[in-house]
């Protein structure tokens, strides 16, 4: 059975992006953290998001600025397999992406139950926490960065009853970020 996981950044009052969407806070041009994320990226998988993640994710890595500044992570997204939950975009032109237009947990249910690689999800909070409300979510792969943002969305935000996670690892970053992995308890 494949396994479904969610790789985000939050900062430490627990915002994936801010009140406009924006996630450059998260970023950071540090050799570390930069090898960490090559390396991460580097890892089998389809990549799930929902409408307003994967509008962002097209807008820049098939781009040459994308191609230039992150040459692994830049290849790597744009020749992953791609899936994008949404009930209003008409088409995803993004190289080796599917559509999902129906529902979204039936989906994900049928996809965890057949061969293949396992599936991981950036942003895309609505789609958390709606995959995360049936139970279908193996594991949260956490980036917490040293920010407070104030304001923003958080992973969890139409979450209706508490999901118990433990602590499998963590490693920190000199540059103050920590990363978590968590399996679902």
């Amino acid at each position: 059975m494949r396994k479904l996981s969610v790789f985000n950044n939050v900062s430490l009052d627990g915002f994936f992006c801010d009140e406009h969407n924006d996630m450059r806070w998260a970023h950071d041009d540090d050799a570390e953290w930069r090898a960490f994320t090559n390396e991460n990226a580097s890892g089998e998988g389809e990549l799930l998001f929902g409408r307003i993640t994967y509008e962002m994710m097209v807008s820049f890595w098939p781009t040459e600025q994308a191609k230039q500044a992150m040459p692994i992570v830049a290849e790597r997204m744009n020749s992953a397999r791609k899936l994008v939950s949404s009930q209003s975009l008409g088409k995803a032109d993004w190289q080796n992406t599917r559509l999902i237009k129906g529902d979204l947990g039936a989906e994900v249910r049928k996809l965890k139950a057949e061969p293949g690689p396992n599936m991981v999800m950036m942003g895309s909070g609505r789609v958390i926490s709606q995959l995360a409300a049936l139970g279908l979510i193996d594991e949260y792969q956490l980036a917490v960065h040293p920010i407070a943002l104030g304001q923003g969305r958080t992973l969890f935000e139409t979450l209706k009853k508490p999901i118990h996670l433990k602590l499998q690892k963590s490693r920190s970053f000199g540059n103050g970020n920590v990363v978590s992995w968590y399996a679902v308890d």
